[in-house]
């Protein structure tokens, strides 16, 4: 589970006069996480102590008590303002493409890392293609090429708005990342944006958003951006389309009835060469009628005939839709879910599903989705309901917005945007999975 980002302010001059507000964003392992709220530095100034010979009058009055503490407004990254900001921040990086783009950064050397401690001409070039970004104030003309605190931190913000790991320093990542042309930023954004306008979806007080290319689920409430949980989405070959549906329920110890393509593909060939897999793993093969059929006897069958058999995992430690699946009926097939294999979030590259999503953290997305139903489901209460062993299926007493989208690309406001890989080549051209699976 990963806390968001929330915003700050810097200047850019891209052009004669062009001026940007910069968004800061923190992040835990390369995703969008915020950094903490504004609390006072330690060398800010305080009212001083009361002289004892200075009289009662002139004593500095005492301090008032604190107000109370507000919610910290963080926006989602997939809110009811996303596309047309997204729309706007494709025009300023085609501006900032027309009029130059920004400097390309060379290969450091090895002998002379380009981080803490670095100066000359790559640091005076970094320090330039960052500002006209808008990570700091403008700085085209300026000759300083030694490092410092702010470079440091202002690196640290765009590696956060590229997903990456907050190091401060080039790493091989985030040169890629620098090297890549204002003109791709744009067509990125521009993408974006016209995927987003596709979408009609209808933004209420609770939603839930899942960014493809990000890897990322967000809980949303009230506008504010509740969580954000890592997740693992559809690979290449088996993409996540992007869907508009509404969450109904909660399913506790699911069983998972395998799609015809896995059968077909996947299973069908396990068939022939191990029937006993079926077993080991816990998946029980049924015709036409419900009545189990012994793997053995289906060695000969098929892949498209095999297709025609239900294959069903019970619950259990090795199902692969773990103890609970978040239910959200769609033409497409596709849900949200946990997983036994929970190495997999640890991973950058979390492309690897079927095209369901994943979600580290499920239990507290659950509990925040049961939020409203008559019974306290904490995530310690679904987790003593999970150890019963018994199924069930707890429906929500509202039902919730939930939509997949695809932002390769997209703005918060008028500052510097943030940026995903476009796994499934759709800012090139490709179609976007529509297919049933």
């Amino acid at each position: 589970m990963i806390r968001l980002p929330c915003a700050g302010a810097l200047k850019l001059l891209a052009s004669a006069a062009i001026f940007f507000t910069l968004t800061p964003a923190g992040a835990q392992r390369g995703t969008d996480a915020p950094q903490p709220g504004y609390e006072r530095p330690d060398n800010a100034p305080v009212a001083p102590p009361p002289r004892e010979d200075q009289p009662q009058d002139e004593q500095p009055r005492e301090a008032q008590p604190p107000r109370a503490e507000q919610p910290r407004r963080v926006s989602p990254a997939y809110g009811p303002e996303t596309a047309n900001a997204t729309a706007a921040a494709a025009r300023r990086y085609a501006t900032i493409a027309a009029s130059g783009g920004w400097p390309r950064i060379a290969k450091p050397r090895v002998d002379k890392p380009l981080g803490a401690n670095a100066s000359g001409k790559p640091v005076a070039l970094l320090r330039r293609r960052l500002a006209i970004e808008g990570y700091l104030p403008n700085a085209q003309d300026s000759d300083d090429n030694a490092w410092d605190d702010a470079l440091s931190d202002a690196l640290r913000r765009f590696q956060a708005h590229m997903g990456l790991e907050q190091t401060g320093d080039v790493s091989r990542e985030t040169l890629r990342e620098l090297n890549t042309p204002a003109a791709t930023r744009a067509r990125e954004l521009e993408m974006t944006a016209a995927r987003l306008a596709k979408m009609h979806f209808r933004f209420s007080d609770r939603y839930v958003a899942v960014n493809i290319p990000a890897a990322s689920v967000e809980a949303v409430g009230d506008g504010n951006a509740v969580e954000r949980f890592t997740a693992v989405v559809g690979g290449r070959r088996h993409p996540s389309p992007q869907v508009i549906a509404r969450i109904v329920a909660i399913d506790i110890n699911p069983t998972w009835t395998v799609p015809a393509s896995i059968i077909k593909k996947e299973l069908a060939p396990k068939l022939r060469r191990n029937p006993h897999y079926f077993e080991r793993e816990n998946i029980l093969i049924l015709d036409a009628r419900g009545r189990e059929v012994d793997p053995l006897k289906l060695r000969r069958v098929s892949n498209k005939r095999a297709a025609h058999f239900t294959f069903r995992q019970e619950p259990g430690p090795k199902n692969a839709l773990g103890s609970l699946r978040i239910s959200m009926p769609n033409s497409h097939d596709v849900y949200m879910h946990d997983t036994p294999n929970k190495k997999l979030f640890d991973r950058d590259y979390r492309f690897l599903s079927h095209g369901c999503v994943r979600v580290e953290g499920v239990y507290d997305l659950a509990s925040w989705l049961l939020d409203e139903t008559s019974r306290d489901w904490t995530p310690d209460a679904l987790r003593d309901a999970i150890d019963s062993g018994r199924s069930e299926k707890i429906r929500l007493s509202q039902s919730v917005p939930v939509a997949w989208v695809y932002m390769t690309g997209w703005a918060e406001d008028d500052g510097p945007a943030f940026f995903r890989h476009d796994i499934y080549s759709l800012d090139k051209g490709a179609r976007s999975p529509t297919r049933r699976r």
